[in-house]
């Protein structure tokens, strides 16, 4: 699949290591930085979502969407995402990610606005009692020289998944995030405690990046 992946913050937060682990599947370990375990929250714009060979369509490739993740690494050394949740706003790609990634996505609605350099992003799960996310952030200026946590938190280039149970994996292409600093102006979220996690301690670590241009390839055993 052909994606851009716009307009996207990364809040973190730091976890024992000890409290993600029973999210992962066998075969994975978190992946430590600076001591700990690490929970982002990333809300971003879906845009020109496509298969190889066929075009974006206006209405079905473009939509908001935001992740629950962490970082982890499997038996062979390799690094990557394991999602605890994925939130998106067409129907249709959520039941196809469903079924051919195996990935825990809900439909929902889910808004992204920038004005200026500010982005505001909505999310209302439907079907629920109540699991939102409403966040809202400035972009400042651009990253500059090497950030070693920032490039760990974001410079992830596979995800992870379960089928058949058994442990599998998807690779993606992009070219290095435009990395921004970035403030939270606002954040009221329940996401984090739909997925079982505890509260997160005190603010976000927050990054922005206007986007990129993404390939993900099909997922491989492992």
């Amino acid at each position: 699949m052909y994606h851009q992946w716009n307009r996207i913050a990364f809040l973190h937060w730091r976890y024992p290591p000890e409290v993600v682990l029973p999210y992962l599947p066998l075969g994975l370990t978190a992946d430590i930085c600076d001591g700990t375990a690490w929970i982002g929250l990333t809300p971003f714009l879906m845009d020109g979502v496509r298969a190889p060979g066929l075009p974006a369509l206006p209405w079905l490739s473009r939509f908001g969407e935001i992740n629950v993740r962490t970082y982890v690494r499997d038996e062979q050394g390799g690094r990557g995402i394991w999602f605890l949740s994925l939130d998106a706003a067409r129907l249709p790609a959520v039941l196809a990610a469903r079924a051919g990634y195996r990935l825990p996505y809900f439909w929902s609605s889910v808004r992204v606005a920038a004005t200026g350099h500010r982005i505001r992003y909505h999310c209302r799960r439907h079907n629920t009692a109540g699991t939102r996310c409403d966040a809202e952030v400035e972009l400042g200026g651009p990253l500059t020289g090497r950030d070693e946590l920032a490039e760990f938190l974001t410079a992830r280039y596979r995800l992870y998944t379960v089928v058949g149970g058994r442990l599998a994996a998807a690779e993606a292409e992009h070219r290095p995030w435009p990395l921004h600093q970035a403030t939270v102006l606002g954040l009221d979220q329940s996401l984090l405690a739909d997925a079982g996690l505890p509260a997160p301690a005190g603010a976000p670590l927050a990054h922005a990046s206007p986007g990129v241009t993404v390939r993900i390839g099909m997922w491989h055993r492992l």
